[in-house]
């Protein structure tokens, strides 16, 4: 039985953040991702979960510069000790969330001092974090112009480098279709490596059975390797959250 979690930044966006967690189970999910929830109380939150029956499934690293900065910076070589002060607190909300994830975001950056610097920071926050589950996700060069983490590839690469057993791939259908062309391929590709899924339709990151984005295929995929994690849903809808729900109970 598929694990479905609403990513309340995207979904139910016509209630305040507290009010959504209850309207994501009324709907039918079980889950839920938030990806920036800093400016809210972690008890709060997590008072929102439980009281709905809600597993707090992911969460972003670090917490963004809501001044213009950077929203990601792991791979950024001359803010390391920034990356590792901001990721303590993410630690803490996670903790405080009882949060599946946390997502690292390595930010935008280039060159070999990136690499090196990502996986500097990776095998840093996996030691700091020996009980977290910690992954990384590739983001299309098209929508995050310079975010050094935008290819499948290298992100096996990065992950086999660090070696660490709570180190692991995040694997967004949609980013998928737009760096390979071949959602299906590419999961079967990198399948071994992979903790979490999002889905959405492509193009337009709408609801996932939209589009030229194969959803039946994707999930028999899913089935057939035997995934037993979250599948979040990351999409802008095109008409309200509610209305474009039909795909969720046919999984």
């Amino acid at each position: 039985m598929e694990k479905f979690a609403a990513n309340l930044t995207f979904l139910f966006t016509e209630l305040p953040v507290l009010q959504r967690f209850e309207a994501a189970r009324r709907a039918g999910f079980t889950g839920v991702e938030l990806l920036f929830p800093y400016d809210l109380s972690a008890r709060d939150l997590a008072r929102a979960a439980q009281t709905n029956g809600l597993d707090f499934v992911l969460l972003n690293a670090p917490p963004p510069n809501w001044t213009g900065g950077a929203r990601g910076f792991a791979a950024d070589p001359v803010q390391s000790d920034r990356f590792r002060s901001d990721f303590r607190r993410t630690l803490r909300f996670a903790q405080a969330l009882n949060a599946k994830h946390i997502h690292i975001m390595s930010g935008i950056a280039q060159g070999t001092g990136a690499h090196d610097t990502f996986i500097e920071n990776l095998a840093w926050a996996c030691a700091e974090a020996p009980d977290a589950s910690l992954i990384i996700e590739p983001q299309n060069s098209d929508d995050m112009p310079g975010y050094f983490l935008s290819d499948f590839d290298l992100a096996a690469e990065v992950i086999g480098t660090v070696g660490a057993p709570n180190l692991g791939l995040q694997f967004d259908s949609y980013h998928a279709h737009r760096i390979t062309g071949d959602v299906i391929g590419c999961w079967q590709r990198h399948a071994a490596l992979i903790r979490h899924v999002q889905i959405s339709g492509h193009p337009g990151r709408h609801e996932p059975d939209r589009g030229d984005f194969d959803l039946d295929a994707f999930m028999n995929a899913l089935r057939e390797d035997g995934y037993q994690g979250w599948i979040g849903a990351e999409y802008t809808p095109a008409a309200g959250t509610l209305a474009g729900l039909g795909w969720l109970p046919k999984h």
